[in-house]
């Protein structure tokens, strides 16, 4: 029998590595508050375009696509659905904003949990939504050959309630008791919520999700400005591979978390050195805009694409970075690299 061991396990996480991890991440939300105090207008910006990011990439991660166009249309409600995998795209936006507004306010318990899924299909035709599996699922990969093979066999379908509970209270439990950092149990419930592989469809996009609301609730907020589940996108096979590596002898109580923990802190020390960075661009608006997308440009060791530029700098228009790039290449500032949509521009040593 699973046992949610919450209290002991915790403690053996600690090793030089992660605590040094669990620092910088300390760090960086003390700095948080400062920076979103200061810039509180101009990270409205940060917001929708990490709100877009997040509802694409968590999606692609499960092979559910479409356009850029569409997606942002999608996203801020411009447009609705046309096909199922909008439906299920759109739905994902919902939920990531009812956690947004709400978060302080959505425990995770296994009926609030319920209730995100239903809200996650709820422009589906099918009936999925809001109810466990009612099948056993079985998580497979495919050889270079074609060989599908079991990776791993979660909870089966009559103990998953009854595991959720268990899940949920010992997290839960733990949180209040205040006896472990909630950057080490958080990563440990979305890899428990991963074995157990709780719906039919739709348990990658729902772990995504919940990782943002039990961070939010744990005040690290930054998944708000930068999106984490493209940070995933970017990194998914070494995501997939410490998966894996965490989820082998889960049943028997023998699972090594540390390798998803690492993942997962990783994945969030990424996001504020982002978040920093483009606070850093923010206060540069006092500049032109050409001037602010060389500053970019500037910051940026080795190459760097236009869509990054256009990240960095939601507040302006394509066009426009389109004609500084093309200047500061007419100009010898910088060189182009490549072509088509794999272009890139590097910074021209002028030493040589």
């Amino acid at each position: 029998m699973k046992i949610f061991d919450y209290k002991n396990i915790p403690k053996t996480l600690l090793t030089p590595d992660i605590v040094a991890m669990l620092t910088s991440i300390h760090e960086h939300k003390g700095k948080q508050e400062l920076y979103i105090e200061a810039h509180a207008d101009s990270l409205n910006m940060l917001m929708d375009i990490a709100k877009i990011q997040s509802t694409g990439a968590s999606n692609r991660i499960e092979g559910i696509h479409t356009t850029d166009k569409r997606l942002e249309e999608l996203v801020r409600k411009k447009s609705a659905p046309r096909n199922r995998s909008e439906q299920e795209i759109v739905g994902y936006r919902d939920v990531l904003a009812t956690i947004h507004e709400s978060y302080d306010y959505i425990h995770p318990r296994p009926n609030v949990i319920l209730q995100l899924h239903k809200q996650l299909f709820s422009f589906a035709q099918s009936a999925i939504g809001g109810s466990y599996k009612n099948n056993d699922n079985f998580i497979t990969e495919t050889d270079a050959d074609g060989n599908e093979k079991l990776r791993f066999k979660p909870t089966p379908a009559y103990l998953t309630a009854n595991a959720m509970e268990s899940l949920c209270d010992a997290f839960i439990g733990s949180i209040e008791k205040n006896e472990h950092d909630a950057l080490l149990l958080i990563p440990m419930f979305i890899l428990d919520f991963l074995c157990i592989h709780p719906f039919n469809d739709g348990n990658g996009r729902m772990s995504r999700l919940l990782t943002l609301l039990l961070l939010y609730r744990a005040g690290y907020i930054v998944g708000k400005y930068i999106s984490l589940e493209k940070l995933i996108e970017n990194s998914k096979d070494i995501y997939y591979e410490t998966l894996f590596d965490s989820s082998l002898n889960w049943h028997e109580n023998k699972s090594d978390y540390a390798p998803f923990v690492r993942y997962y802190l990783g994945v969030l020390q990424k996001a504020y050195h982002e978040f920093e960075e483009r606070v850093t661009h923010l206060q540069h608006r006092g500049l032109s805009k050409p001037e602010r997308v060389k500053a970019v440009i500037d910051r940026k060791i080795g190459k760097i694409t236009k869509k990054e530029i256009i990240e960095s700098c939601p507040d302006i228009s394509k066009i426009t970075i389109e004609r500084t790039l093309t200047a500061l290449v007419k100009s010898g500032y910088i060189v182009k690299i490549g072509a088509g949509r794999s272009v890139a521009y590097g910074k021209i040593d002028k030493q040589n």
